[in-house]
């Protein structure tokens, strides 16, 4: 069995997604895996922290290419999605310039495009977010997906700033806001739209109750990172998206008619 190394480049504030990406791809079956990071100063969830945050990019992969990692995920939705229409494509572009510039062989994957590819994976159309941002952070990242294609029914924002709260979030918060939201006519609920919002424990209950394809970045970015590694997906217990043998249409279209 082959080692492969997942770099993750994530705010320094950030905990949960080195808590939830392991656990859902230490459940992948035969796939030995670690994870090494490097870390960007953030701790604000703003404009203002999130621009300042981005500059240390370079930095960060220069760092988490000396590990030899496989594949990179650049974790922090919002930076990307708050920014220009499409940045997730740009970003993604230059890292991957730099790294082949210092002959990495590492693949990249961010936060924001690994949830367009999950929601692409699925067939979703329409889709409903619970978010931890500010409003006007929110409403950026309803615009962003809205411009990659896919509506935005509803949305909820927990309006948590301090990103050390946002990790402190509560499932039963997180399932609250979900419950506020109008679900008629959508393909799939992404429960979380940020890494370091704790949501993985909630899946499959939300799946249960909702009876709809229920995503989080977390499970986004696993999802990404497996495609990244060509390995088929199967993670138990971590929702549709990740589970063995999926056929993604189907998948959306049964829980779609079991409402």
């Amino acid at each position: 069995m082959a080692h492969r190394r997942v770099g993750l480049i994530v705010p320094s504030s950030n905990v949960t997604v080195e808590t939830e990406l392991p656990e859902i791809l230490r459940r992948q079956a035969g796939l030995d895996i670690s994870f090494h990071s490097s870390r960007m100063r953030m701790t604000t969830v703003s404009p203002a922290g999130l621009a300042a945050m981005n500059v240390q990019r370079e930095r960060c992969v220069i760092e988490i290419a000396d590990a030899g990692p496989d594949v990179i995920l650049y974790a922090c939705l919002v930076a990307l999605m708050a920014g220009e229409r499409g940045e997730h494509h740009r970003v993604e572009s230059l890292i991957a310039e730099q790294l082949a510039t210092g002959d990495s062989p590492a693949r990249i994957r961010s936060s924001a495009g690994a949830l367009m590819e999950a929601l692409a994976a699925l067939s979703v159309r329409r889709v409903a977010l619970v978010t931890p941002y500010m409003a006007p952070l929110a409403r950026k990242v309803v615009d962003y997906i809205e411009h990659e294609g896919v509506t935005v029914a509803d949305y909820r924002a927990l309006e948590v700033e301090d990103n050390h709260a946002v990790g402190c979030i509560e499932g039963s918060r997180v399932m609250a806001a979900a419950r506020e939201l109008d679900l008629t006519g959508v393909d799939a609920l992404v429960l979380s739209a940020c890494v370091q919002m704790p949501s993985l424990s909630l899946i499959a209950q939300a799946e249960a109750e909702f009876g709809l394809p229920v995503i989080s970045a977390a499970t986004a970015g696993a999802f990404s990172i497996l495609r990244a590694l060509d390995v088929p997906a199967a993670v138990p217990g971590a929702g549709s998206l990740l589970e063995s043998g999926t056929d993604f249409y189907d998948v959306a279209v049964r829980h779609k008619t079991s409402i």
